[in-house]
């Protein structure tokens, strides 16, 4: 326990029991997400049917928010990569980064797409090949509109959504020295409510947000690793038993990778995925149809960018179909729903960058590399069905998780490089899901960044355990609604996010910046050249105490009550400092 006059702990009666988190966002959260998954495992059937009823509903009724939101916030970024705001630099003009540019974009990468694009890579472009919306299935034209979907989903729209809150999070927590929490970045529209029960909800909604986004990266991804695994052994069956055993294995390799942290778990495997998928990404480029991918993708890109502006406000309005919301509207969901999770990650790496090299950063190079990826992999498929020997639009259409495996199959080396991509997947599946957790243990804990092991490893097990319930319950169309749905509500957040950042960025340009002096607050250092050390919202320890263990004592203690730990324009900001005597240099941002 702590004693309060001398500011030491005995960290050995708290063991790996103790939890330090924000008790009504921690508890919270987990109780709506136990909840969920307990009733999809107790009323399969029922759970089944209610999902399809709401993916139909918010896909209908909320697909025109969703192309809206996308384009208002791709649209606001932009502004910032050219406007005045962009030399401003996280953590001030004296910060430096953190981590190597190299690493940066490995980490980027890894956080904000991985499993996705392995999943879709072959396969969205050979459905919109079959079964294209704009043009006639089968032919040219439809493989040229394929290829433009495909763009459009994985370009500049997502990456404006990471990049966004990635900013807010970064501008509020090391320029003006709020806590690292979604709330955050309300303070210019809430003032101090965000201390209360307003910002209690905005953190649970991230929280549950991020957990359905991210089990839903790791359903797919456990679905291909078992349809790989079929295709190479036949031995090996594809169904939901396999499936829950590999994400109970994967999930351990995960939370081996969250328990030993961001640079000797995450880093590292970050850096190694990226190399690996590297690997195999120019192992299709030199074996498959060289000539025809290096032309596509320069065509691929003109025509991105000749019909951006149709192809991102299209709505099937004239159309009477639904095809949108099985990809289109899924899309802005997923990526809406993920956002708080690699904006925060992003946020996390990104200290000492300026909001111009951040923005270049996060919104054009992974855009780039993501489209040389779905030209590899999109046009390699492509071109065994219009000039090969074809099967891959049946394939697809059959089962999606195996698309990859059967385009490979038609390449030399079918054997290793099947291996490699069930190696990437993997390294994907534990890099989304360590990060996941310590991005979701980051919110809970109050925007504590260095909570205790014990809850990264209890939030990387919840994950797990949403996706193997997503996929008892409904498979592929659970996942889609799960991302759908948790995205809606948080689309609303992100565009009152723009606003709030806006705000907060012309305060600070004009010298009406926050007054920041740490009060009494030992707290984990957070970046490498600190200026101070991070406040947190209110958190609280509970821990397992030799009293308890004897039956004789409580599960809770709660902190002590601090002095305000800094001042924001002349307001008492109630944050939640540890209790020590060391006064860390505090001043004016």
């Amino acid at each position: 326990m702590r004693d309060n006059e001398t500011g030491t702990a005995d960290e050995t009666q708290a063991g790996l029991f103790k939890l330090d988190v924000h008790p009504w966002v921690f508890f919270s959260s987990a109780a709506i997400i136990v909840f969920f998954v307990g009733l999809t495992i107790f009323f399969e059937s029922t759970v089944d049917n209610l999902f399809h009823v709401v993916q139909g509903a918010v896909s209908t009724y909320a697909g025109w928010f969703f192309v809206g939101t996308m384009n208002l916030i791709l649209v606001y970024v932009v502004s910032l990569l050219f406007g005045r705001f962009g030399d401003i630099r996280l953590g001030g003009e004296g910060a430096k980064p953190e981590f190597s540019t190299l690493g940066w974009f490995a980490m980027l990468f890894s956080a904000g797409m991985g499993i996705g694009l392995l999943f879709y890579g072959v396969a969205e472009p050979m459905f919109h090949y079959v079964a294209s919306p704009l043009a006639e299935p089968g032919t040219p034209a439809a493989a040229r509109v394929a290829m433009d979907f495909t763009f459009l989903h994985w370009g500049l729209h997502p990456w404006s959504i990471y990049a966004l809150v990635g900013l807010a999070l970064g501008f509020f927590a090391f320029n003006k020295g709020l806590p690292l929490s979604i709330r955050s970045v309300f303070y210019p529209l809430l003032g101090e409510r965000i201390y209360g029960p307003i910002g209690n909800v905005i953190d649970i909604m991230a929280t549950v947000a991020t957990m359905f986004g991210v089990a839903t990266s790791l359903g797919l991804g456990v679905q291909q690793v078992n349809a790989g695994l079929s295709h190479l052994l036949d031995f090996i069956p594809q169904n939901a038993s396999v499936q829950l055993v590999l994400i109970a294995g994967i999930t351990m390799i995960a939370t081996w990778s969250v328990v030993r942290g961001l640079d000797s778990g995450i880093k590292f495997l970050s850096q190694i995925n990226i190399v690996v998928a590297a690997a195999l990404m120019f192992f299709v480029l030199l074996l498959g149809p060289t000539l025809f991918i290096l032309n596509a993708f320069i065509e691929n890109l003109g025509v991105y960018v000749q019909n951006f502006a149709s192809l991102s406000t299209w709505n099937e309005t004239y159309n009477d179909t639904a095809w949108q919301n099985g990809w289109t509207v899924f899309y802005w969901g997923w990526w809406i729903a993920w956002s708080p999770f690699v904006g925060m990650f992003i946020a996390r790496v990104s200290y000492g960058r300026t909001i111009r090299e951040f923005i270049k950063g996060v919104l054009l190079v992974p855009t780039l590399v993501t489209f040389l990826w779905v030209t590899i992999f999109g046009d390699t498929a492509l071109h065994i069905e219009m000039f090969g020997d074809g099967g891959l639009a049946k394939a697809v259409q059959e089962n999606i998780p195996v698309s990859l495996f059967v385009m490979l199959e038609s390449l030399p080396l079918s054997e290793i490089s099947s291996v490699v991509a069930i190696v990437v997947i993997i390294t994907f599946f534990v890099t989304s899901s360590d990060s996941g957790s310590l991005v979701i243990d980051i919110i809970t804990a109050g925007g504590n960044t260095e909570p205790p092991v014990i809850q990264r490893v209890f939030w990387a097990i919840l994950e797990g355990a949403v996706a193997a319930a997503l996929l008892l319950g409904g498979g592929l169309v659970a996942l889609q609604t799960a991302a759908i749905s948790t995205g809606l509500p948080f689309a609303i957040i992100l565009l009152g996010m723009c606003w709030s950042l806006h705000l907060g960025l012309v305060h600070y340009k004009t010298g009406q910046g926050f007054e920041l002096g740490v009060q009494g607050y030992e707290g984990p250092e957070f970046k490498t050249y600190a200026t101070h050390k991070m406040p947190t919202f209110g958190r609280r320890q509970f821990w397992l105490t030799e009293a308890l263990q004897r039956r004789t004592g409580a599960a809770m203690r709660p902190r002590p009550t601090p002095s305000p730990a800094f001042q924001i324009e002349g307001s008492s900001a109630r944050s939640e400092p540890n209790d020590s005597k060391e006064t860390p240099t505090g001043g004016k941002t």
